[in-house]
């Protein structure tokens, strides 16, 4: 790799002893104050951080981290990989991460959606992979379809090698302006923000859609022939215009992935609920991308167990604790769908400024699948999430804390789902438990 000027080696070697003072102190684990002291010291100092090297972007509502988490650790059968694994996903974790692994021929960077056409134009990143827009921050990010908008003008004339996921109108719509385009059928279980056509304000049809070969069907049809039903299942189209669903390269077929060779691979990873096989789906498309095969990537893919404190399992006198985060409408869907029935849950909620100040999007939640379970609610928000429950009909009992909801609960397992601010004092409560 061409070496840094100066000025740039200065800037970047005080971000990293300002990251290592911040762990060393407690107050965070740098991922932050490291970049923003080097970006004050060298502006510019994130594009000649990303100089030479192969980068892919992730950026979505919903799965970024869990996505980058998998493909680094895919990317690492190839040599090392600088990534923002916590999260810090702002152009200043952008320029911590690259600093901390200053010699990474690769990288892989999460990326906030707002800040998406800024980065990819400072990086001149190779791989920008795409999954999901949704409803997130009303306050801060205003309206998705103007994120979707912002996409497609910076994609528009990049050589970037875009990986999207064709089953969401949003992100077809957003990634379609690029120069080369893989296409990953991924699913799509949160609809309710892609009833409209981006491109003409339309209404989209869309077909039913069938995850899996049932009894009914003859033993096991073809590769091919599987692709083409899966493909017709998830079709959408717009009514009014000619914006429609483009064919996959790649395919999510429940619990596994067809490749653009037709060939399916199981994907017994061990993050758990169908939203991570789609991640995966996504990080082996990404994997291939940088040259790397299926055969080398799902092994990588399959020693993932938690992400950032996520799906980790904590215990505290004889309580073991699941964390799960959930940060929007589309995410809690997905946490119901990984929480086990059988259990009581933690729900708790914040409104601090990552998790967006307004708490409205609760009312978007269909939280009627948790009757007939136990039910505990805390955070800082709690009464907010109380009222929405008592209208859902769904029977709770208040917390002040965490600890008091946990300590409420008998010996044995118990869910935990939370936003982001709570999910991280909920971490600290445990030391940070990755």
């Amino acid at each position: 790799m061409t070496q840094l000027p100066l000025r740039a080696q200065l800037a970047s070697a005080l971000g990293r002893s300002a990251a290592t003072l911040s762990r060393m102190t407690g107050r965070g684990d740098g991922s932050v104050i490291g970049g923003r002291v080097g970006l004050m010291l060298e502006p510019d100092l994130l594009r000649q951080l990303a100089r030479d090297r192969r980068l892919a972007l992730i950026s979505a509502t919903n799965g970024k981290t869990t996505t980058t988490r998998l493909i680094t650790s895919a990317l690492l059968e190839m040599g090392q990989v600088a990534t923002n694994a916590y999260g810090a996903n702002m152009p200043a974790g952008h320029v911590s991460a690259l600093s901390q692994h200053k010699d990474a021929p690769y990288g892989v960077l999460e990326v906030d959606e707002k800040y998406l056409p800024e980065v990819l134009d400072t990086t001149g990143a190779g791989v920008v992979c795409l999954m999901n827009l949704s409803r997130d921050q009303m306050d801060r990010a205003a309206e998705i379809w103007l994120l979707a908008q912002k996409w497609r003008r910076a994609l528009s004339g990049k050589p970037t090698h875009v990986i999207a996921n064709c089953d969401d109108p949003l992100v077809t719509w957003g990634a379609s302006t690029a120069a080369k385009v893989t296409w990953v059928s991924g699913g799509q279980r949160w609809k309710e923000d892609s009833w409209c056509c981006p491109e003409c304000g339309g209404p989209l049809d869309r077909k039913e859609e069938r995850s899996s070969w049932g009894e009914s069907e003859r033993a096991m049809p073809t590769s091919h022939e599987a692709v083409a039903t899966i493909d017709t299942a998830r079709h959408w189209a717009c009514r009014e215009c000619t914006f429609h669903r483009p064919e996959p390269q790649w395919i999510l077929d429940d619990d596994a992935v067809i490749d653009p060779r037709g060939r399916r691979w199981v994907l017994d990873i061990q993050l758990p609920g169908s939203a991570n096989r789609s991640n995966a789906a996504m990080a082996l498309a990404v994997a291939e991308a940088f040259g790397l095969p299926v055969e080398r990537a799902l092994p990588r893919l399959r020693e993932v167990t938690s992400v950032a404190g996520r799906y980790t399992t904590v215990e505290r006198d004889g309580r073991h604790a699941r964390l799960l985060l959930a940060k929007n409408p589309a995410g809690w869907l997905e946490a119901f769908d990984v929480a086990d029935p059988a259990l009581p849950i933690i729900l708790s909620v914040n409104a601090q400024g990552p998790d967006g100040r307004d708490t409205s999007w609760l009312w978007d939640v269909d939280y009627r699948i948790l009757r007939g379970r136990p039910v505990f609610v805390t955070g800082e928000r709690r009464l907010d999430l109380a009222l929405r429950l008592d209208v859902a009909d769904v029977p709770f009992a208040l917390a002040e804390t965490f600890a008091e909801a946990l300590g409420a609960q008998p010996p044995g397992r118990v869910d935990v789902i939370a936003n982001y601010t709570a999910f991280q004092q909920i971490r600290s409560e445990f030391g940070r438990a990755v």
